[in-house]
């Protein structure tokens, strides 16, 4: 029993402080170790700085000096709280649930909990690890799913309600249809909402009883994929294993929410179409019908064509509410395939649904179509209608057919199979009318010319279908296809469209377009192109492309993919560069974003600064992969568009302006480990000459600029000499060390100018013959020491300047200013007096005698608040407002600094005067403040040893 409680104390500990992880025998299933990078979900549990999935299992691991406890089994259960599920860990001790061994003396082995006997290696009790399909077979179970959200589909919004009705729901007409695809544990999910409906502002996966898995927020403005499509896209990252399992057995449900009383629900379900899908559509109630009757009533419509040797269109429906409440079974149901435009009929078949269902019936069309259809289908010329056979004015659902519901883009990277420093990109996506845009961007090929083509490669003959180079601009090209075609859409859809670049000098670039799904990062104009580092050595063909952007949460979104790497096991390291500047020297703050194998990352950073995700919208940031052993091998400038609630706020009443477009940043976030100074970085404890003035020098001292102005030494120069200043320096020179400069430049090489005969000090340049103070960091000149550069043997000397002795004691003496090189003995004031006559009026006199304060400060005085400046030398009593004058302290000034001691009285005296205040006689003289010091240490000492304190006086006594 001490040991589970003792057991239960160290987990306990461990949550507490997060004690970090150390090997562990097995981790079953890890998600992340990185809190800031990945923070965990409702959903997830934490222990220590691991974030585990619902369901897993795990052996407690504490870290030093207690390890894996293998008798310690943890879980990540799911709790119940209110309606939604929330995931705690659950730890048990497992000891007592070990099998009883056969031998007389088991051991315990290690890594294990039970003891077993020698040669037996069965499995241990705590390896009770639930079993797991690969991720290759639960990717193809679970790749397609779709979902229609009625009024009708809507789960019940009460307890007590039974059938979901519009007195309950104010979204109970509106009408959406959902596909989902899950790719690398995360549920990717695309909405289409009927003409009328808005935006929802959230979104909840719940399961058949109500509670919620998952909420999201949906965001009100949507990104440039989302506007130009028309369709809600998002991701329900690192789904939990028990959750997928729901999605497996199709009992979950997803609901978009507007407000409490505006709620739609629907099933996710598979469908066969949903494989060849190629475009859909969402099905309203036809104008002129019964809206009593159509109430909640809606449909999709999972639309694929063919346009092999005998063109067809296959049409699978999901829809309700075109039955009357008396039809039971074997209800007859006309659906059309229509021109919108010209109103004549392309197709007209009846299908009949068996057992007519409330929520969801399921219908299939398919037919044989003439190519003109099939264009007009691929144009969104064509709708689809739905009727009921014994009542059709009354009970009808119509829309147009348009791009496929799921939100994804195709990309790919251009690159070239022989080595080329050429590369580029493409991406494409069909919007909302059906339109084509694609964008293009290539690098090395800006002097070639070339040639951009969509190329069909899916037959034994490569076809060119369509020519993008009159849009080709300054290696960009972004633009439309207007009316694409079956001939252009089938090889998209079948991931069988390239990208070629050629040049008329032989570079040639290609690529084959892939399908992505859309969430997060690719929501938003356009990748950015990596390119290769001239100054590394990286294989040919060498490139990559990363989407990213910043959420609402602040929350940095990417997504890497890579082509051309050799070693596809080579540890990779993506990095995010930014800088306060675009300058010269800029000191550049690095954050390790992720380390990854293979060509493809996606992947989230929370607790980015203010300041850093000012700088990614400022465009003065970069984005860099590096091999872990070879160093960086790509990189690019990195800008995207960042919420305004997610920059530092430098003004309330004008965060737009100085916030968003102010490229200067405020000195409080620069970094200290340089110094920006006119156009430039400079390092920390660097100097430099100012370029605007050659007289000013200037340092780098903790991250602030300091500047001082040249003091130029005496130069006494002989008889017939003059001083002369040279160009581009400040003091001047004798000119016989200028004569002497241009006759031994008359006997070298013109190679060879006058500024190059000279001395170098401090990374600093001083001509031959010249004289100079030196300049030390953070002290500023030294004016007690002057340097000369010999004019024969260019030799740097630097003598101090030799004092005269002083007259008087060396405490007394001052310095009669801060840089003075010798201190001074302070002057004696006369006593003598003048003539009655000649008295100046007492103001007069005080006024001319008095220096002024910068006189005082010039001269080596200080600065005090109460009384000052003082001059230097002079010593005062302080004053305070609160106490008056502090007799028992004495200050003193100087050389510009202020001194302050407290009068210190013997112990002695203090023990003499003691006892005699015992006998009764003070014999002693003290003064108040040796009184008062006295008293303070006798009753210390009383307070420290009052046992030994009064043993004395009772002895005393």
């Amino acid at each position: 029993m001490h040991f589970i409680l003792n057991i239960l104390n160290i987990l306990f500990l461990a949550f507490v402080y997060r004690t970090p992880v150390i090997e562990a025998r097995r981790v079953a299933p890890l998600i992340e170790d990185d809190l800031a990078r990945r923070p965990h979900r409702p959903a997830e549990c934490i222990f220590g700085k691991q974030i585990r999935e619902l369901g897993s299992t795990w052996y407690a691991d504490l870290g030093p000096p207690f390890g894996v406890m293998y008798c310690i089994k943890c879980e990540c259960i799911p709790v119940q709280k209110k309606r939604r599920i929330v995931a705690r860990v659950q730890c048990k001790n497992i000891k007592n649930e070990c099998p009883k061994p056969t031998c007389e003396e088991p051991v315990l082995l290690p890594g294990r909990c039970c003891k077993s006997c020698p040669g037996e290696y069965g499995p241990d009790i705590a390896q009770d690890v639930p079993p797991q399909i690969t991720s290759e077979e639960e990717e193809r179970s679970l790749k397609h799913f779709a979902t229609l959200l009625t009024g009708k589909t809507s789960l019940p919004l009460r307890r007590d309600d039974l059938t979901p009705s519009s007195a309950f729901n104010n979204a109970y007409n509106y009408v959406a249809t959902g596909r989902f695809n899950f790719h690398r544990k995360n549920l990717y999910y695309s909405f289409y909402l009927s003409g009328s409906t808005p935006r929802p502002r959230s979104l909840q996966f719940v399961d058949v009883s109500g509670s919620i898995l998952e909420e999201q927020t949906i965001n009100p403005i949507g990104g440039v994929y989302q506007n130009a499509t028309g369709k809600l896209c998002g991701v329900w990252r690192r789904v939990p294993r028990d959750y997928r399992k729901l999605l497996r057995e199709e009992r979950l449900h997803v609901a978009l929410i507007w407000e409490p009383s505006a709620i739609l629900t629907g099933q996710l379900a598979r469908y066969r179409a949903l494989n060849t899908e190629q475009f859909s559509s969402l099905l309203e109630p036809a104008q002129g019908v019964d809206e009593t009757l159509m109430s909640g009533a809606g449909a999709t419509a999972i639309v694929s064509a063919s346009a092999a040797s005998a063109p067809s269109v296959h049409i699978q429906l999901v829809f309700n509410g075109v039955f009357l409440s008396d039809e039971i079974s074997d209800v007859p149901i006309l659906v059309q395939l229509e021109h919108l435009e010209k109103d004549y009929v392309i197709l007209r078949e009846e299908i009949t649904v068996n057992k007519p269902s409330t929520e969801l019936n399921i219908g299939e069309v398919r037919s044989a179509i003439s190519g003109a259809d099939l264009r007009l289908l691929a144009r969104g010329k064509l709708g689809v209608t739905i009727s009921s056979r014994t009542n059709p004015p009354a009970l009808k659902l119509q829309g147009i057919i348009g791009p496929r519901a799921t939100c994804d883009l195709y990309q790919t990277l251009l690159s070239s199979e022989a080595p080329s420093s050429a590369s580029g990109l493409a991406w494409a996506f069909l919007d909302r009318s059906g339109a084509l845009r694609y964008g293009v961007q290539l690098i090395g090929l800006e002097e070639e010319s070339p040639l951009v083509t969509l190329v069909d490669d899916g037959g034994k003959k490569r076809t060119e279908l369509e020519d993008l180079t009159p849009s080709l601009v300054g290696g960009l090209a972004n633009g439309s296809l207007e009316r694409p075609g079956p001939r252009l859409l089938e090889p998209l859809f079948a991931g069988e469209l390239s990208v070629v670049t050629a040049s008329h000098m032989g570079s040639l670039l290609r690529g084959r377009l892939v399908q992505k799904p859309v969430a997060d990062a690719r929501d938003t104009s356009a990748p950015i192109l990596l390119r290769r580092l001239d100054s590394e050595p990286v294989p040919a063909g060498l490139v990559g492309l990363v989407w990213a952007t910043v959420d609402l949460d602040c929350t940095l979104h990417y997504e890497l993919e890579i082509s051309g790497i050799v070693n596809s096991d080579r540890t990779m390291q993506l990095y995010l560069e930014t800088m306060p500047l675009l300058a010269q020297g800029a000191p550049v703050a690095r954050r390790l974003l992720e380390e990854f194998t293979g060509a493809v990352l996606e992947g989230s950073v929370t607790g980015l600064s203010s300041v850093e995700l000012y700088r990614i919208e400022s465009g003065i940031s970069y984005l860099e992969v590096r091999d872990k052993i070879a160093g960086a091998i790509l990189k690019a400038p990195f800008r995207t568009r960042t919420p305004l609630s997610c920059l530092p706020h430098y003004a309330d009443n004008d965060v737009a302006s100085v916030v968003a477009y102010n490229m200067q940043p405020p000195r409080s976030d620069v970094e200290t480990s340089a110094c920006f100074h006119e156009t430039r970085f400079y390092e920390e404890g660097t100097q430099w000459t100012s370029k605007t003035d050659v007289c000013t020098m200037c340092h780098c001292h903790r991250g602030l600029t300091s500047c001082d102005a040249v003091p130029c030494p005496s130069m006494p120069c002989r008889t017939g000499q003059q001083l002369k200043t040279t160009p581009g320096h400040c003091c001047p020179i004798c000119s016989a060390a200028t004569k002497l400069n241009e006759t031994l430049d008359d006997n070298t090489t013109p190679s060879t100018s006058t500024t190059s005969r000279g001395c170098m000090l401090a990374g600093q340049y001083h001509l031959a013959g010249a004289s100079w103070h030196p300049y030390v960091p953070p002290a500023g000149f030294d004016t007690c020491a002057v340097c000369t550069c010999d004019i024969a043997t260019l030799e740097v000397k630097c003598p101090r300047v030799q004092c005269p002795p002083l007259e008087c004691d060396e405490k007394v003496a001052v310095r009669p200013d801060k840089k003075a090189c010798c201190r001074q003995c302070p002057a004696i004031k006369s006593t003598a007096t003048l003539p009655a006559g000649d008295a100046l009026p007492r103001d007069q006199a005080s006024v001319s005698s008095r220096p002024s304060a910068e006189e005082i400060l010039a001269s080596g005085g200080c600065k005090y608040p109460v009384g000052g400046p003082f001059e230097n030398g002079k010593e005062w009593h302080p004053r305070i407002h609160s106490h008056g004058e502090m007799k028992c302290v004495k200050c003193r000034c100087k050389d510009g600094e202020v001194k302050c001691d407290r009068k210190r009285c013997p112990r002695s005296l203090c023990n003499s005067i003691a006892q005699q205040k015992k006998r009764g006689v003070v014999t002693a003289e003290i003064d108040d403040c040796c009184s008062t010091q006295c008293k303070r240490a006798r009753r210390h000492q009383r307070q420290r040893h009052p046992k030994r304190t009064g043993k004395r006086e009772h002895i005393n006594s």
